[in-house]
């Protein structure tokens, strides 16, 4: 299961990387998101995937699951959730103000 994990991680910040260096400002917002979401699954495999066991402990004999890594991973989610709603806002703003969302022609734009 960790090796699946570990490829999807890898394609995952391999296909943000690839999207975050193109032109587009919708593509460069994806990428973004692509790498959040392989940062969440990286922080889950670092955890060490346990099936089958309780988050929490009743009696100190029983192996459980560590809650802490699920709980950084919801606050990651959330906090990306928002980053991804502020990039977004502000590349409908960039659109309706320079009719374009290609970056090249927004740099050349700035030259005037």
């Amino acid at each position: 299961m960790e090796l699946l994990m570990s490829i999807s991680i890898g394609v995952l910040f391999m296909v943000g990387t690839y999207l975050l260096l193109s032109k587009s400002i919708i593509r460069v917002v994806m990428g973004l998101l692509l790498l959040s979401h392989g940062a969440h699954l990286l922080l889950l495999t670092m955890a060490g995937l346990k099936q089958g066991m309780p988050a929490l402990v009743d009696r100190y004999d029983q192996a459980f699951t560590d809650p802490l890594p699920q709980a950084l991973i919801l606050t990651a989610i959330v906090i990306s959730f928002g980053m991804t709603s502020f990039s977004l806002a502000i590349a409908y703003r960039t659109y309706k103000f320079h009719k374009t969302d290609n970056l090249d022609e927004l740099r050349g734009s700035n030259d005037d």
